[in-house]
């Protein structure tokens, strides 16, 4: 299943999204700045991609760590799931997080995350006295996975 998804280069050297493999979830998302950026141990900065897109009606763009630079390089969103909005036309930046003990320099040009594009539902919140009972019920924090 395809979905077109309009993007907008905000900077002429910007790329576009890339899928990996021909059925990978999320598409690469790129570092477009005009130079290198460092992040320090447990500091967090926002990296640029120079695109804009128009996410469809319906749907929302999910940013997502890759798992490469957060396991070798210890670099992953600081919000851990970023969301784009189908009413959002702005610049999509990834705010990265350095989880680990030594400085990390983001390249302009370099994969940064992985941005997957999926349908969702509004839900309509109704207010209740009482919900449906369940064999779990209000277990919670690891109560299914005790031995």
């Amino acid at each position: 299943m395809t979905q077109t998804v309009k993007i907008k280069k905000l900077n002429p050297n910007a790329v576009i999204p890339t899928y990996g493999t021909p059925f990978a979830a999320g598409a690469d998302l790129y570092a477009c700045m005009d130079e290198p950026v460092t992040i320090n141990p447990g500091q967090t900065q926002f990296i640029h991609t120079g695109i804009a897109m128009e996410v469809p009606v319906g749907f929302a763009g999910l940013v997502y760590a890759r798992s490469g630079l957060a396991c070798k390089k210890g670099l992953a969103p600081a919000n851990k799931v970023g969301v784009i909005d189908a009413d959002y036309r702005g610049e999509i930046m990834v705010a990265l997080h350095n989880h680990s003990k030594d400085a990390v320099t983001v390249e302009n040009g370099e994969r940064i995350a992985q941005l997957v594009i999926t349908p969702f539902l509004t839900a309509d919140f109704e207010e209740t006295d009482e919900l449906e009972d369940t064999e779990r019920g209000t277990g919670g924090f690891g109560s299914t996975g005790r031995k």
